[in-house]
């Protein structure tokens, strides 16, 4: 029987024990307390050999000459109770010991390119946030993240709060870059608040991006194409700097989230209206521009309800033709 397997049998051994005091060993005790004590001969004490036997191990009855007579349990509690308290925080502490070493284990599983798995692992469903809960936190130094989506619910803001500031307080560096339409977002203001207060660095890009974790240059995370339901996680440390490379490139033109300045704030508003006339022109489909502005479909029937009125447009058919008009006259007067 190894270790773990005999550690069971001897939890699951005390528990019956447990059981058996609660019960049958409790009402033999209350029925030997009412008779004030019971010979040794008593049919009493053979009812349930197994509770009998119990309580004269735990020291609840004592024999005086012939007779069994009950004992006050504060007196027998405390050699009981005491012991199992004691192995109970000898077990956190061990289990505390073995998680701590797990976690060494799983970092270098991340940083190895020669696992099963290769240096891309697929991660489906569930496994992404698990896989997430795992190496974030294990983070040494930097954290860059790229999220291009920020309409996440207030408590998975909260959550993804709690565990990024508590790496920023171990004295790891923080660089989160969303869309411009974050900003309209109570839950990211929210994040980003406690985030910057803590230390971390947010900005804003008016450009469509994919998410992107870089977790101290070893680890990215990707979705694998359009489902979001599926990632990549990548050890390679040729594609993760890549991808660095990429983020790095997306920071240096993003805007400081926390920034309020009217120039900012005026510039920022320019370039969203910017992008949405590009896609119109371009033809995607309102679901695809929304999704690539980071709004929501209704926040994005807005946008174009306000590109009908500047341009004077009662229909979509209107508002490109105008727009198209626009443009070639600008290209004229670009020409003379």
């Amino acid at each position: 029987m190894d270790r773990v397997e005999g550690w069971i049998v001897e939890q699951h051994g005390g528990r019956q024990r447990r059981e058996l005091f609660e019960t049958a060993a409790s009402k033999l005790f209350e029925d030997i307390a009412g008779a004030g004590g019971v010979q040794v001969d008593d049919p009493l004490l053979s009812r349930d050999r197994a509770a009998t036997d119990l309580l004269i191990e735990l020291g609840l009855l004592s024999l005086e000459g012939t007779r069994y007579v009950v004992v006050d349990p504060h007196s027998a509690q405390a050699a009981v109770v005491a012991p199992l308290g004691q192995q109970g925080a000898q077990m956190i502490a061990e289990s505390s010991h073995w998680a701590q070493a797990f976690s060494a284990l799983g970092q270098a599983y991340r940083r190895s390119s020669s696992t099963v798995d290769g240096p891309i692992t697929r991660l489906r469903g569930d496994q992404i946030e698990l896989f997430l809960a795992d190496v974030v936190p294990s983070a040494q130094s930097e954290l860059l993240t790229a999220q291009p989506q920020a309409g996440h619910s207030l408590a998975a803001q909260k959550a993804a709060g709690n565990r990024d500031v508590a790496a920023l307080q171990r004295g790891v560096s923080m660089r989160t870059i969303y869309q411009h339409a974050a900003r309209r977002s109570r839950a990211a203001r929210a994040y980003v608040d406690r985030v910057t207060g803590a230390g971390g660095e947010v900005r804003t890009l008016d450009e469509f991006f994919n998410r992107l974790i870089v977790v101290d240059r070893q680890v990215a995370i990707i979705p694998s194409g359009d489902d979001l339901n599926v990632a990549l996680a990548i050890r390679d440390t040729d594609l993760v700097a890549y991808l660095v490379d990429i983020f790095e490139r997306f920071w240096e033109r993003g805007r400081p989230f926390s920034s309020s300045e009217a120039g900012v704030v005026t510039s920022i508003a320019e370039e969203q209206r910017a992008m949405a006339i590009r896609m119109l022109k371009e033809g995607h489909s309102d679901a695809t521009c929304a999704k690539r502005l980071g709004v929501s479909p209704r926040t994005y029937a807005g946008y174009i309800a306000e590109l009908k009125e500047a341009y004077d447009a009662q229909t979509r058919y209107q508002l490109g033709y105008r727009m198209g008009q626009q443009d070639v006259q600008g290209s004229r007067r670009k020409k003379s």
